[in-house]
């Protein structure tokens, strides 16, 4: 596994070999090689061959010393030893320029990528929003039955549907990995949750993924600690009646009944107003019970 792991960061350190001659390495791209399991000698022969373009100045020295550096190694750095040959600095800049230019281009084509994608998924839910809200009666336990996974110290666990059976309220959440707003809002939902949950046993949050992968979907939801049920990442493509709940985009909340009525979503329409509103509503149902909950579904 270390093996592994080494390889894939020194292709992001190194660059891409097949293209272009290595460029000299920076005191980020040893710290980097050190990190991933790099022994000091072995970036020395790195250093040796690529040479160092970069000084090494009091930060940069507790830099690589955090990163596993030994003292000798900074001190070869500090004095020049590892330093590119002035007869061929202005090759290695150029080198880095047409590196440095590459990387953008990839860059640029990953978004055209995700862009494209992201047109895709909302004409997708344009079309499951079209075709109207579950049908009446269509509990939201009947359509994920089977299908629930938890994430238990990082391993993903089979949920007992009976005990997603009984809850009365579940805050279907639309959200992914990739996405940086998902990121910003899932731990306010998780400190929520954690604060709420055990004094509303009927309350219960559901995870239905966006991302494009199920490792991906496994991995946001260890990070994040959701504590609570998600949809088995390959299920997802096939719960149509549950996606039809989904805004045009993430991260999105929507607050639903054991029959399947929605009480309150993060849209009104097509206009966007965050996961977060969801939230407020749920606090004004928790704390004024049946009365709050028929004004909040009236909104």
């Amino acid at each position: 596994m270390r093996r592994l792991i080494s390889a894939g960061v020194l292709s992001l350190v190194l660059g891409l070999a097949a293209f272009a001659k290595p460029s000299p390495l920076t005191v980020k791209e040893v710290s980097l090689m050190l990190r991933s399991g790099y022994s000091v000698a072995a970036v020395e022969a790195e250093l040796a061959k690529r040479y160092f373009i970069e000084s090494v100045d009091v930060t940069a020295e507790k830099t690589l010393l955090a990163a596993g550096a030994t003292p000798a190694l900074v001190a070869g750095l500090r004095s020049g030893a590892y330093t590119i040959p002035p007869e061929q600095i202005a090759a290695a800049q150029a080198e880095i320029d047409a590196q440095t230019k590459r990387k953008a281009a990839q860059a640029e084509e990953a978004r055209k990528l995700n862009t494209l994608y992201q047109a895709k998924l909302a004409q997708e839910r344009a079309s499951a929003a079209a075709a109207g809200p579950v049908v009446s009666g269509n509990k939201i336990a009947e359509l994920v039955k089977g299908d629930l996974v938890t994430s238990k110290n990082g391993i993903l666990q089979i949920v007992n549907d009976q005990t997603f059976e009984q809850k009365k309220l579940v805050a279907l959440y639309f959200s992914g990995r990739w996405c940086p707003s998902c990121r910003k809002f899932t731990p306010e939902l998780v400190d929520y949750y954690n604060r709420v949950a055990a004094a509303h046993p009927d309350f219960e949050v559901l995870f239905v993924s966006s991302d494009r992968s199920g490792p991906a979907m496994e991995e946001y939801m260890r990070e994040a600690k959701m504590p609570w049920p998600a949809v088995k990442y390959e299920k997802i493509a096939e719960k149509e009646e549950l996606k039809k709940y989904a805004g045009s985009g993430i991260p999105c909340l929507v607050l639903v009944d054991a029959s399947g009525k929605v009480i309150s979503d993060s849209y009104a329409g097509k206009t966007y107003l965050g996961p977060s509103k969801v939230l407020r509503d749920l606090d004004q149902l928790f704390a004024g019970g049946a009365t709050a909950a028929a004004s909040v579904a009236q909104r």
